[in-house]
């Protein structure tokens, strides 16, 4: 606890799935102290919440029995000695169970309220169920990706829930916090997968309003459209990827493709004659393996790279040097990121258990009547 730029920086996340315990995550990757509400039967249903989910990793747990009054109070008691509160319950949850943003800043009015939801607190779709794939598909995110003629291809839920969800999240809390910093009052941050989603696009719709941009999946030049921003088959069934955009970078690309003195071989934007461009490279792709690709392209300006599988991310020389995926709690994961030069950020990679430190973060932050708490079933101890 307290490593990192945001140390000294108190975070209450109500336990939830996806966005918002990631978001929680990279706060306290960078060094907050996020002490996430788990509910009170998770521990008495011996739940273990823990294990290798690792977006509950450098948090404490404090096991609440919500539906109870004194629950309740213990979550406002909480709020009043905190900076930020996260929630990623549907719109007007929190407000049934007394700890929306109105009672929670009525006790701490500097308090920044987080708040993480699909579509939105307000509007026509704002109280119905939903996931990353529904949310970037209303975004015509999800139609711009893929092959021409195929279909939408899913992203995971890299796209939705982790960029335009928890990524905005973090950005709105971190700027709330600015802004509380000079003015004293806090204030309630809306995170919307849908606004955050439609939001990184804003480059794309550049291009579409510049009429350099068709509103169709893999004609343009940055989703398989142009022959040399593409994957590629190498003879032993594995890809590379290319993305040689700039003249200087597709010459290099050409000269270590072996293509560079072929007079046949189309301009590299004549449109017309991509098909026939993007044969000569699968079929000089297809001549060698992956790994004897790699020898040829990397490291060079050629922007080519090989296509690794996260378990040969993790071992990739370029990754293990600057360990992006050190192990952390007996587990190789991805390392905290951003880096900073003096205030280094870090985490011991161990998911916390549901009420794993609850009698330590009620003593901790003064609570006298922990011992009532925990016999009178208001809070529960792992």
């Amino acid at each position: 606890m307290g490593k990192g730029p945001l140390s000294g920086v108190r975070v209450i996340e109500l336990a939830g799935i996806g966005p918002g315990p990631f978001a929680a995550m990279l706060l306290a990757d960078l060094g907050a102290d996020v002490i996430r509400v788990d509910r009170a039967s998770a521990v008495r249903d011996g739940e273990t919440a823990g294990g290798t989910d690792f977006t509950n990793r450098g948090k404490r747990s404090i096991a609440v029995d919500l539906k109870s009054e004194r629950g309740k109070e213990v979550v406002l008691r909480l709020a009043e000695k905190s900076d930020v509160l996260i929630e990623g319950f549907r719109p007007g949850v929190t407000e049934r169970l007394g700890i929306g943003p109105d009672e929670c800043l009525a006790r701490n009015p500097r308090l920044v309220y987080g708040r993480m939801t699909g579509w939105g607190q307000e509007g026509p779709l704002a109280h119905t169920a939903g996931h990353d794939v529904g949310y970037i598909a209303i975004t015509g995110a999800l139609h711009a990706i893929g092959r021409a003629g195929g279909p939408p291809q899913v992203p995971m839920n890299l796209l939705g829930d982790f960029a335009g969800g928890s990524m905005y999240l973090v950005t709105g809390v971190l700027a709330a916090l600015l802004e509380t910093r000079a003015n004293g009052r806090g204030q309630v941050v809306d995170a919307a997968i849908v606004d955050g989603t439609a939001h990184l696009s804003t480059f794309i719709h550049g291009f579409l309003a510049g009429g350099i941009w068709e509103d169709r999946r893999g004609v343009n030049l940055l989703d398989t459209g142009a022959p040399w921003y593409d994957v590629y088959e190498t003879s032993d069934g594995r890809h590379m990827a290319v993305g040689a955009i700039e003249s200087q970078f597709y010459a290099e690309f050409l000269r270590r493709l072996g293509l560079d003195g072929d007079e046949d071989l189309p301009a590299q934007y004549d449109r017309e004659r991509w098909p026939d461009m993007r044969e000569r490279f699968a079929a000089a792709f297809r001549t060698r393996t992956r790994d004897e690709w790699t020898e040829v392209f990397v490291p060079s300006d050629a922007c080519v790279a090989p296509v690794l599988s996260m378990t040969e991310a993790a071992e990739h020389p370029y990754n293990t040097s600057r360990e992006v995926f050190p192990e952390l709690g007996g587990h190789r994961q991805p390392a905290p990121a951003p880096r900073f030069s003096r205030t280094p950020a870090g985490t011991d990679g161990v998911p916390v258990l549901p009420g794993g430190q609850t009698r330590a973060v009620l003593d901790e932050l003064g609570f006298d009547d922990a011992e009532t708490l925990l016999k009178e079933g208001a809070v529960a101890q792992a």
